[in-house]
């Protein structure tokens, strides 16, 4: 479907931080509307979903619609509480799902 995510948050936080988590996906976002030089309409590819889980638990998730601009950029915040995983999924169109992890760990 894309390129890798770009994704940035803390490798390392404190018991009940609340960190910021920066994602961005390569992605065209495709409305449907736009012609290509033969005048030919270039079908529709969005992301229509975007869901963020800490080990298992839902903390994040958005719906995308059409105006949402290529390669979305999202930021949110999370309260972490002990080390773990984050999982990120993205599911376009037509039903494929980028997902990427990354690992926090919990410092003293």
């Amino acid at each position: 479907m894309t390129d890798r995510p770009r994704i940035k948050l803390p490798g390392q936080a404190r018991k009940g931080e609340i960190i910021e988590i920066k994602t961005l996906l390569p992605h065209p976002m495709e409305n449907g509307l736009r012609r290509d030089q033969n005048d030919t309409t270039i079908p529709r590819k969005i992301i229509n979903s975007f869901v963020c889980e800490f080990n298992n638990q839902r903390v994040f998730s958005c719906d995308l619609e059409t105006a949402v601009a290529a390669n979305p950029y999202l930021q949110f915040s999370a309260k972490v509480e002990e080390g773990g995983t984050f999982r990120f999924s993205w599911t376009d169109d037509d039903g494929s799902t980028v997902t990427a992890e990354e690992r926090i760990t919990i410092s003293a």
